[in-house]
C-alpha cells in the first residue's frame, strides 16, 4: 500500500512541474509584448485561485498576512517580487532550456547561504556540489564568448529568490502556517510589481490576456498537485522530479520556439542538475528541513515539502 501511495506522489509531482512548465511556456508566449511587472502581477492574480486549496482546516484568509516572525515574512514578501520578475525576464529573453539550467543553481545559493545565515555546517560532498554546479553554469554561459543578457541576470535572480524562500522557511520552522508562506509571495508580487507597472502599463490584448491566465493558474494547479504528491511521498523522493522540467523545456524549445541546444550547453546543464540532485541527496542524508510546497514561486517549491512527521 505505501508502494501505491509513493507512486501516486510522485505521478502528483511529474504533472504538477509539466504544470509549472507550461507556465513558463505562457510568459514566453507573450515574447515582451508587456513589462515583466505587469506579466508578473496578473499572474499572481490568477494564481490567487489555488488559496483555497491551500488552506487547512481552521486557516482563514488574514492568515495570509499573520506570521510568527514578521521580518523574515517581509523578506519573503520582497525576495518573492525579485524572482518573479527574475524569472519572467529569463523566459523571455532566454531559452527555456538555458533559463532553468540557471535556475537550477537554487541548491547551491541554498547550500552557500545556509552557512552564513543558518550557520549549518556543510561538508566536502556538498561544497563540491555547490563548485560543479557552478563550473556548469560557466560552461552554459561561456562569457567571453558569448553575448550576455538581463535574461541571464533575470534567471539567476530567480534562483537567488528561491533560495531565501527556503532560507526563511528553515529560519522560522514548520510552526509558520503554509498559508502564510505562499502569503508573504503572492502579495509581495501583487503590491510591488503593480506599483512598477503603473508607468508602462498597457491593457493586454485577448490572446495576451489567454497566455497571463495560462501563467497564472497553470501555476496555482501545479502548486496545489504538488501539495498533494507531499500528502502522499516523502520529500526526498519528490524533490528529483523537478528536473523534468528540463525534458519540457527542451521539447518546448524545439517544437514552439525554435531553440536548439549545443554540446557545451547540453554539458553545463548535465553539470547543474548533477550539482542540484547531489546536493538534495546529501541534505536528505543529514536530515536537513525542507521547505513547504506552498511557496508562491515555483522555484522554491521546486525544493519540496517537509516530511509529514514534520508537519
Amino acid at each position: 500500500m505505501r508502494t501505491d501511495q509513493t507512486m501516486k506522489g510522485v505521478l502528483f509531482a511529474f504533472a504538477s512541474f509539466a504544470a509549472y512548465s507550461w507556465s513558463d511556456a505562457s510568459v514566453k508566449m507573450i515574447e515582451g509584448a508587456l513589462t515583466p511587472y505587469e506579466m508578473g502581477f496578473f499572474g499572481a492574480v490568477f494564481m490567487l485561485v489555488a488559496v483555497p486549496f491551500l488552506m487547512k482546516p481552521g486557516d482563514r484568509w488574514a492568515d495570509m498576512v499573520r506570521s510568527s516572525n514578521r521580518p523574515l515574512w517581509v523578506l519573503r514578501f520582497f525576495s518573492a517580487a525579485m524572482g518573479t520578475i527574475g524569472s519572467v525576464a529569463a523566459f523571455t529573453y532566454l531559452s527555456m532550456a538555458e533559463a532553468f539550467a540557471l535556475i537550477f543553481l537554487l541548491p547551491s545559493f541554498v547550500t552557500i547561504m545556509s552557512v552564513i545565515f543558518l550557520k549549518e555546517q556543510v561538508g566536502v560532498r556538498r561544497w563540491s556540489a555547490v563548485l560543479i554546479g557552478f563550473v556548469g553554469v560557466l560552461i552554459v554561459l561561456r562569457p567571453g564568448f558569448r553575448e550576455l543578457s538581463i535574461g541571464h541576470v533575470g534567471a539567476v535572480f530567480a534562483g537567488l529568490s528561491g533560495a531565501i524562500s527556503i532560507i526563511v522557511y528553515r529560519a522560522v520552522g514548520p510552526s509558520e502556517k503554509n498559508i502564510s508562506l505562499y502569503g508573504a509571495g503572492v502579495i509581495g508580487v501583487l503590491v510591488i510589481l503593480g506599483i512598477l507597472m503603473i508607468p508602462d502599463f498597457r491593457w493586454p490584448t485577448l490572446v495576451e490576456w489567454a497566455m497571463l491566465a495560462g501563467y497564472g493558474l497553470l501555476a496555482a494547479i501545479a502548486t496545489v498537485w504538488l501539495m498533494y504528491a507531499a500528502n502522499y511521498a516523502p520529500a526526498a523522493v519528490i524533490g528529483p522530479t523537478q528536473y523534468s522540467q528540463m525534458l519540457w523545456a527542451i521539447l518546448f524549445g524545439y517544437l514552439i520556439f525554435g531553440d536548439r541546444i549545443d554540446l557545451p550547453m547540453l554539458v553545463g546543464i548535465a553539470l547543474i542538475i548533477g550539482s542540484g540532485l547531489l546536493t538534495l541527496a546529501r541534505e536528505r542524508v543529514k536530515n536537513v528541513a525542507l521547505p513547504p510546497a506552498v511557496a508562491s514561486d515555483p522555484q522554491a517549491a521546486a525544493v519540496m515539502t517537509p516530511e509529514k512527521s514534520e508537519s
